[in-house]
């Protein structure tokens, strides 16, 4: 890669699982009857009522990880699980409630937090609550993320009878100098003996999330955590860019000092040396930071343009409305976005009066749906059109322009009317997309809100 190039786009900018992202939604407008009104427009829009999907987080940890950047609560105090969960479903219920037809769920995603930290008991209380008010599609997807540590046979066997099929294990990296730091200790025989037992399970799916960029990380550390994940065989591979945002409010990442970091050329090195251990092993790429087998329904998905980006990442599943359950979950109806309160005891407080919990939220106005339509397709296709008039709006000018650098430095192609990453400009995809994102063109921010994209 040439070392110039990441000189020159390494600036800070979103990873774009929405646009707008949310730093430039528009509060004064929002309002939580608003939203509503777009959550039934999204269910009941055409001749049937549509599939949906469920995020439902589960924000609590025993121990802090210092690289996470999520919405957590750290407490060993299980007696927390239970009314936490009858908080949920009563949200759950809530939403039920404005729809006119028994929803029919396709996806559900249990993430945290640590899901793992409720006992199989809860879990399956929680689960079997959300489907008093709905009803399972005939082909439903539903995964959880597991820690390595403390998800159990009974967590595999109690979710499998749920109907779960996919498992993604938090990895980051296996060198012992880099688990201290992040304060994320697990043996790689804590990691091997999991993965085998949900495959004997009957998981159909067993997926790794790693992380480059990590304090005191090496290029020896990569080689070594990528040769044990060969060995392991995972399903698929989330290889994620470490996101150092210690700024923003409820997240640990002061255990460690910047300089501690690989960042720039080292940084990006990194992932290319685990890349091409992973392509050499037979993984495909897909989109930004992830790898499966060719075989696998996220690589067809690619294949063949049904690719879907949201803020749980790359799935093959587009349901016109995401429901997010729990502190700090974002919703997704298409034509607008809503955010929980991230309180636990806001939260719970809120649904005891039978009130959604928003935080807030965004309407999408004609150009946000454009412009979310682009960078979609660049973020799952690495090209897009503005040939069709419904993909065309008023600012394209001003992205061009943006665009001519990129187009310059080899990172695009361009037509008249499309666009196309070359493979040379797919490490820096967030850059492309930067050039498309008009609110954050048109209101540059005065402090920093986005890690760095390389």
């Amino acid at each position: 890669m040439n070392d110039s190039l990441i000189g020159k786009y390494d600036v800070a900018g979103p990873r774009y699982t929405s646009y707008p992202t949310v730093p430039y939604w528009d509060l004064g407008s929002f309002s939580s009857e608003g939203w509503i009104r777009t959550v039934k427009r999204a269910f009941s829009h055409g001749d049937s009522p549509k599939e949906i999907s469920l995020y439902i987080h589960l924000p609590f940890c025993e121990s802090l990880c210092t690289f996470c950047a999520c919405h957590k609560r750290i407490t060993k105090r299980h007696e927390v699980e239970e009314p936490y969960i009858r908080s949920v479903l009563q949200e759950w219920k809530l939403y039920a409630r404005t729809l006119s037809h028994v929803p029919r769920i396709r996806e559900i995603h249990l993430g945290g937090g640590t899901p793992t930290f409720f006992t199989p008991e809860h879990l399956k209380m929680l689960i079997d609550g959300i489907f008093k008010y709905a009803e399972r599609t005939e082909t439903f997807e539903f995964s959880f993320e597991g820690h390595p540590n403390n998800t159990t046979t009974r967590h595999l066997e109690t979710l499998y009878g749920l109907g779960f099929r996919r498992v993604s294990f938090g990895i980051q990296d296996y060198a012992p100098h880099v688990q201290r730091a992040i304060h994320r200790v697990q043996p790689f025989e804590n990691v091997r003996d999991v993965t085998e037992a949900a495959r004997g399970t009957g998981y159909t799916s067993v997926s790794h999330d790693l992380v480059f960029g990590l304090p005191f990380q090496t290029q020896d550390d990569v080689s070594d955590t990528i040769a044990k994940t060969i060995f392991l065989k995972p399903d698929r591979i989330a290889l994620y860019s470490y996101a150092h945002v210690p700024w923003m409010g409820g997240n640990g990442q002061r255990g460690f000092r910047e300089e501690d970091l690989p960042t720039g050329k080292a940084k990006r090195k990194l992932y290319e040396t685990a890349r091409k251990r992973l392509e050499e092993a037979g993984y495909t790429e897909i989109g930004m930071d992830h790898f499966a087998w060719p075989s696998d329904p996220l690589s067809e998905a690619m294949d063949n343009g049904r690719l879907h980006r949201n803020f749980m990442g790359y799935t093959t599943t587009a349901t016109s409305l995401m429901i997010g359950l729990g502190v700090s979950a974002i919703s997704d109806s298409w034509y607008g976005f809503a955010q929980n309160v991230k309180s636990v005891e806001e939260y719970t407080g809120l649904l005891q009066n039978d009130i959604l919990p928003i935080h807030r939220g965004h309407i999408l106005d004609t150009e946000d749906l454009v412009i979310r339509r682009h960078i979609l397709n660049l973020m799952c296709g690495f090209h897009t059109s503005w040939k069709n008039p419904d993909m065309q709006f008023d600012g394209i000018s001003e992205v061009l322009k943006k665009l001519e650098e990129p187009l310059q430095d080899g990172l695009i192609h361009r037509t008249d009317q499309a666009i196309t990453v070359t493979p040379e400009g797919r490490p820096f995809i967030r850059n492309i997309c930067m050039a498309f994102d008009l609110r954050l063109q048109r209101n540059k921010p005065g402090t920093r809100l986005f890690s760095s994209t390389v």
